[in-house]
């Protein structure tokens, strides 16, 4: 079917052409074709996924569009600037898309960006933020090595937790990372992170300890960091390192497949 050619349009707004990429030849395609192809073809789809989703009816596409993850992140980053989709637009500074390894294979996913992330446009920058970096390098796993993001894309008041209707409007955007990314483990920080991921009720405490199907990926709950920080006993210290340490299983144990 010939590519359309016109401007990316959306209902009611002005909207601005789809981001073009023409990549070049990698090692990883010389010897994968199959593998490279398929990669290309999950990141196109999840990007013309999350145009639609912001309301886009066409999309331009100029020259080769098969964007790597770095492209198509970037690019879902760009779209959601102006998302409108729920209430926390209304308090935000800017959208707290994710940062780290677009081709992780292992996600961290948190509830909801803070004062500080909302600031600084990243997420967890905070003292949450640098315990989980210790909490990631005590089973061997820089920062850069993974992608980190949040169930929500701007900041809750007060930093509230997040409302199931602020959670349903970000999750088209959550998934449409995933899809990029391709983790083959997600770390799932907090009750309303795991719970919205799992499409269920039960507590953090019946969640963790185990090991969840997700998707292509399996999913291991935790304590959030601000929670431990909040309750600095060894108990929960000693369940979220159990925790660690299983999700650090999984990741070894599913990169040598």
């Amino acid at each position: 079917m010939p590519a359309p050619t016109g401007p990316a349009t959306r209902a009611g707004a002005d909207s601005p052409t789809a981001p073009t990429c023409a990549p070049g030849p990698t090692a990883a395609a010389a010897t994968d074709p199959q593998g490279a192809l398929a990669a290309a073809a999950a990141a196109l789809s999840a990007t013309l996924r999350h145009h639609r989703d912001l309301g886009f009816t066409e999309v331009a596409l100029q020259g080769a569009y098969l964007l790597g993850p770095d492209e198509a992140l970037a690019a879902q980053e760009r779209a959601l600037q102006g998302c409108r989709r729920c209430r926390l637009c209304e308090g935000r500074t800017t959208v707290v898309f994710g940062s780290g390894n677009p081709r992780a294979d292992l996600v961290v996913i948190g509830e909801g960006p803070g004062a500080e992330e909302d600031a600084q446009g990243k997420p967890f920058v905070g003292r949450a933020g640098q315990l989980l970096t210790r909490m990631l390098e005590a089973v061997q796993l820089a920062r850069d090595e993974v992608y980190i993001t949040n169930a929500v894309k701007c900041r809750p008041p007060g930093n509230r937790n997040p409302e199931p209707d602020e959670l349903a409007a970000c999750a088209p955007f959550l998934a449409a990372q995933l899809a990029v990314i391709r983790p083959k483990v997600v770390l799932a920080l907090g009750s309303v992170a795991a719970q919205a991921l799992l499409r269920t009720r039960e507590p953090i405490g019946k969640l963790r300890g185990r090991v969840h199907p997700f998707g292509t990926a399996v999913l291991v709950p935790t304590f959030h960091p601000a929670f431990l920080l909040r309750n600095p006993g060894p108990e929960y210290r000693r369940l979220a390192w159990e925790d660690l340490k299983l999700a650090r299983r999984e990741y070894d144990r599913r990169r040598q497949r």
